[in-house]
């Protein structure tokens, strides 16, 4: 079991950089059993042969995180309980100066849809981080774009 405070930061991408599969990746299935109004949810994810329950705070550029890992077996007796709220992606990391980014490719109905997200220390890292030029609209303070958003919505109207 992991606990972190989660800085982060998160922007749409319009083109992905070339040569993606240089860079290391692993495809992740992620859920939502539970979202509470005031934005703690509760979140499976498949990333690799890895299985994770996660605790995320309210929160839009920081939040508590809490982690725990799961068998396969355990996965896949939770997992039903987040229909309607689930996404695909494949996640390439992508080192950039001291930070590592992480670049989401959204598959099934978000097809065609990529973010960014880059993690920090601190709140003051977080502010004075420039993002290279080929990321495009930050939208680490509009919920619409949190992946729970994202999962039981879709895309949101631009």
């Amino acid at each position: 079991m992991s606990q972190t405070l989660e800085i982060e930061r998160k922007f749409i991408i319009d083109t992905p950089p070339p040569n993606l599969e240089d860079f290391p990746h692993k495809e992740i299935w992620q859920g939502y059993v539970a979202a509470d109004p005031n934005g703690t949810v509760v979140r499976l994810r498949r990333k690799g042969e890895q299985f994770f329950e996660t605790v995320k705070s309210a929160g839009l550029r920081a939040r508590l995180e809490i982690e725990v890992a799961l068998t396969r077996e355990q996965f896949d007796a939770l997992w039903p309980a987040t229909e309607g709220r689930r996404l695909r992606k494949i996640r390439y990391e992508i080192p950039d100066r001291a930070y590592t980014i992480e670049l989401d490719v959204y598959l099934g109905p978000l097809e065609g849809f990529f973010t960014a997200e880059v993690e920090f220390p601190s709140h003051e890292e977080a502010a004075a981080y420039v993002p290279p030029p080929w990321f495009g609209r930050e939208v680490t303070m509009d919920p619409r774009y949190k992946n729970l958003s994202l999962a039981a919505h879709g895309l949101p109207e631009a």
